[in-house]
């Protein structure tokens, strides 16, 4: 089963007609269980789709990484998820997790919109594993955690789609229905949902752990602390 997993998490960003591919054999991987495995790979792909999400929300906000003084949208993302990022990302008032992502969302603050919403995510993805993206033998993660923190993603995205300026403008532009009807956010959103629903399931089946679920309307949700 988790074979099964840790493919299928390959699986899941490569292009259509790219070959599947693991990275290398470890010296380290000795000293790790098959579920922290699991685990850095679902960090390292939610990693990567956060990234994609980025790029995508400065394509179509184009002010938001002005704004913040980066002479490109690839200099906006090399701040973001470079191997030299800052943290806190500057500009957002030392906030991360669920207050930054509500900094996208409020209508007094006139930095970065879109790196308020990803760093954000991208800080409380990190607290949903603890804080790390690496797991050995006496790592040991919350299943209930990571439920909650698929939950948060998915106020996150609802929130992205329908917060609004006191004016009736959203505060991000996402996905466009006119036309095509692109649907990339929302393939996006679900990829990073269902990875963090998965690895809650695995390690409770894992750990013998229950996990706790919750039944709330996502329009009228608050975040989860994790």
């Amino acid at each position: 089963m988790v074979l099964v997993l840790t493919l299928a998490g390959c699986q899941s960003y490569s292009g259509r007609d790219e070959p599947v591919r693991g990275r290398g054999f470890e010296f380290s991987d000795i000293a790790k269980a098959d579920v922290d495995m699991v685990a850095e790979v679902n960090v390292r792909h939610s990693m990567k789709y956060l990234r994609e999400l980025a790029r995508k929300l400065y394509v179509r906000n184009p002010n938001e990484w002005r704004r913040a003084g980066h002479a490109s949208p690839a200099a906006a993302l090399k701040t973001l998820f470079g191997p030299a990022r800052k943290n806190p990302y500057p500009g957002l008032q030392n906030k991360r997790s669920s207050d930054a992502i509500s900094l996208a969302f409020d209508e007094t603050f006139h930095g970065d919109r879109v790196a308020a919403f990803t760093y954000g995510m991208y800080t409380m993805l990190l607290d949903g594993y603890g804080g790390k993206s690496r797991f050995y033998l006496p790592d040991r993660l919350d299943p209930q955690k990571l439920h909650y923190l698929a939950r948060n993603f998915e106020i996150a995205f609802w929130k992205l789609g329908h917060d609004r300026r006191v004016d009736g403008r959203l505060f991000l532009l996402s996905n466009s229905f006119e036309g095509s009807g692109n649907l990339s956010f929302e393939r996006i959103a679900g990829k990073l949902i269902g990875l963090q629903d998965h690895m809650a399931q695995v390690v409770a089946e894992s750990s013998n752990r229950k996990i706790k679920n919750v039944i709330q309307s996502v329009a009228s949700a608050v975040f989860f602390p994790i």
